[in-house]
């Protein structure tokens, strides 16, 4: 990758998780999310675990080595459930965690599973209260009679304790699986959409929330389209976006009326024939659908290419990028093995100029929008000695395979990286693989 000044190289910086070859399902790591400021990382997992990482501060004599992510807060947010009316298990996989800006001492996130999303206080405790009139220090009631003088209590430092505490729980409000969470600019109001539906909740009220996305036909045999993705605008705390399962995204405007069912705009791409098939419907679908955050732009992530597109254009996107051209040719297999209905996220970097986002084998994606240049790089224990630097990896996909080059043939499709994250400052990225998290930063000279 290329940065200001020349080429951009990563390097391995940490890598968190189990080196264990069998990974149980409650490890595997279904969503990750830097904060506003890029000091807290946070993970969710399958077992409805979050696990919350601190950026230590830099050592200032070791130029070389910038600060590392270490465990802060580690909280059950949900647990397994059970719908009796509907005979369904809920389970407890974190599906998406978004921060709340800041506010004061505390931090806020909000995680969701399928049905139920919660707020989430983290505070820090550094001092306890000492020198109760009514209680001994072990808790236990003093005798009224033996208390002879008043004392005022006081604060004692103690070991620093970090503690989550759920603050609210937006329940009862989804029929269908919860996809996307999206914190308002307002930073009053977010946004839950599923399958069918996009609802609006007030962040203090728990017991209403507003429909205001409703694509359910009358009749669920007409239904030819689900809502993937959705997200509100990083600046105008109107507008928001939510893609399609038929590669369509939808601008609404809450100004214009209370259920946006009518989009403000529609950007879609029409199809090239030459390229129709069919795995073409499913291959279009967009898993992920990302502001930039100047707001000028959308990035859509479909199976095989990341899209940008500008918001005054509706036609064609400005931008498309191959994530892994290579496996269209091996598209009758990915359906087998039903790899071709994995949901790949897509992230800017923090001046939009790179975007980046995951494939199979580990590797992950980075293309730069200006120079036009991207790269391939791989997330593996095997490079993961500290700053050590990320080779570039390349496909073959026939003929005479070079020496660096892997065979296509020869990818690991169980092995795939969904979830990544980029700092909002720096140039320090999270790449989840199955169960594990590394941290990768660029080198610094």
């Amino acid at each position: 990758m290329a940065g200001p000044g020349g080429d951009m190289q990563w390097c391995f910086s940490q890598v968190k998780g189990a080196i264990d070859d069998d990974v149980a399902e409650a490890d595997i790591i279904s969503t990750v999310e830097f904060n506003h400021t890029g000091e807290l990382l946070a993970t969710g997992d399958k077992g409805g675990r979050v696990v919350i990482f601190q950026q230590e501060v830099e050592n200032k004599n070791l130029p070389q080595f910038r600060s590392e992510y270490n465990v802060y807060s580690t909280f059950q947010s949900h647990e397994p459930e059970f719908d009796y009316l509907k005979s369904l298990e809920i389970e407890e996989k974190i599906n998406k965690i978004r921060w709340l800006p800041q506010k004061n001492a505390a931090q806020f996130l909000l995680s969701t599973n399928d049905k139920t999303i919660k707020l989430w206080k983290i505070s820090e405790r550094d001092k306890r209260p000492e020198g109760y009139n009514l209680k001994e220090e072990d808790g236990r009631y003093r005798d009224p009679n033996t208390i002879t003088a008043l004392r005022v209590p006081i604060l004692i430092p103690m070991d620093l304790m970090v503690e989550a505490s759920p603050r609210r729980v937006f329940s009862n409000a989804h029929t269908y699986h919860i996809n996307s969470v999206s914190v308002n600019s307002d930073n009053e109001t977010y946004l839950s959409a599923d399958d069918l539906r996009i609802n609006l909740w007030n962040l203090e009220i728990t017991d209403r929330s507003f429909n205001i996305v409703d694509i359910k036909p009358a009749n669920m045999e007409e239904l030819t389209e689900v809502i993937t993705a959705a997200e509100f605008h990083p600046l105008q705390c109107n507008t928001f976006v939510y893609s399609s399962s038929k590669g369509t995204i939808r601008l609404c405007d809450m100004r214009v009326s209370a259920l946006c069912d009518k989009h403000s705009k529609l950007f879609e791409e029409p199809e090239n024939p030459s390229n129709r098939s069919f795995f073409s419907e499913i291959i279009s679908s967009i898993s992920d659908v990302k502001f930039s955050h100047n707001g000028r732009y959308i990035m859509t992530r479909d199976y095989l290419s990341v899209k940008i597109w500008d918001l005054n254009m509706e036609n064609r996107p400005v931008e498309t990028y191959q994530v892994h051209e290579y496996l269209r040719s091996k598209l009758c297999s990915l359906y087998e093995n039903d790899c071709i209905f994995d949901k790949f996220e897509c992230c800017w970097n923090g001046n939009d100029s790179v975007v980046m986002t995951g494939s199979y084998n580990n590797f992950f994606r980075m293309f730069e929008r200006g120079q036009r240049r991207d790269a391939t790089l791989e997330a593996s224990r095997e490079n993961s000695k500290p700053l050590q630097v990320l080779k570039p990896r390349k496909v073959c996909t026939g003929g005479k395979r070079k020496k660096d080059e892997i065979s296509v043939d020869s990818l690991d499709f169980n092995k795939k990286i969904l979830h990544t994250a980029w700092h909002p400052q720096d140039n320090i990225i999270a790449v989840a693989t199955t169960n594990n998290l590394y941290i990768f930063q660029d080198k610094v000279n």
